[in-house]
């Protein structure tokens, strides 16, 4: 089965901006990043294997298996280039993606991207998963977002809409395992992408992350390869494409552009 995506533009008449989401959400995370960008940027904003439209799709597991999945769907639509950029385990799957076909693409933006440290909150991630009531989501996503940001009823609802289909916590639960490394009973840690793997990466790389991430810790930002360019944003937290989609947005069309 096919990945379902939404597009805007025509995705042939040049380099798409590929767009990957996080961890429990979906295509519909990227509206107001799309209605912002220049009508002569196409665009395809993938639901990722394991999520919305792309549920039963191959391809579910961890980043590996996601950035495969990407990869491969891009190709059946005749896609030879593209812009790439990800958030969180959308990132992590964007970064395996550009070190497995490096010539396809032609600039990496990674927002709060997974897979740049061991540490995770698990825990964090785990109540947002399993979450069974629009009660229980906004409060597994009050630790997702900045300190002092709004949760708008909109962002819960379309979670939970996701996550509510047939066959759905199923696929976030086999993707949250696939996420960690149990070292011991007590300490769950995630995969990591190896510093001389990102410093391998010949195209524009910019690194986005909130101050105030409680998901991936911002210090996972730190010590990156000098091809690797990087901008912190006060008061953000792990959530940056819903807290900060005009910044996104602008991030993205510069991206565009250099590349």
């Amino acid at each position: 089965m096919p990945l379902h995506a939404l597009t805007s533009g025509d995705i042939h008449a040049a380099a798409p901006l590929v767009l990957l989401h996080g961890f429990g959400s979906g295509a519909y995370v990227w509206h107001a990043v799309m209605a912002g960008l220049a009508r002569d940027c196409p665009v395809i904003a993938y639901d990722l294997p394991g999520h919305g439209g792309s549920l039963f799709s191959e391809g579910i597991g961890g980043a590996g298996r996601i950035g495969r999945a990407v990869l491969s769907d891009l190709e059946r639509r005749g896609i030879a280039k593209f812009h790439l950029a990800g958030h969180s385990l959308g990132g992590a799957a964007a970064v395996i993606a550009a070190l497995k076909q490096p010539e396809r693409v032609l600039s990496l933006t990674l927002l709060a991207p997974g897979g740049f440290g061991p540490a995770i909150n698990h825990r964090a991630l785990a109540h947002f998963a399993t979450a069974e009531t629009h009660v229980e989501l906004r409060r597994s996503m009050e630790v997702m977002v900045g300190f002092n940001a709004a949760i708008p009823d909109e962002m819960v609802i379309e979670a939970f809409e996701g996550r509510n289909q047939i066959g759905a916590r199923d696929a976030l639960s086999k993707i949250f395992a696939a996420i960690l490394i149990e070292t011991s009973t007590e300490d769950l840690r995630q995969g990591t992408i190896s510093r001389e793997d990102l410093a391998r990466l010949a195209i524009p790389v910019l690194v986005v992350w909130g101050n105030e991430d409680c998901i991936l810790p911002v210090a996972q930002s730190e010590g990156l390869p000098d091809n690797i360019a990087l901008h912190r944003i006060a008061q953000a937290g792990h959530m940056l494409v819903d807290e900060c989609p005009r910044q996104v947005t602008d991030f993205l069309r510069a991206a565009v552009q250099r590349g």
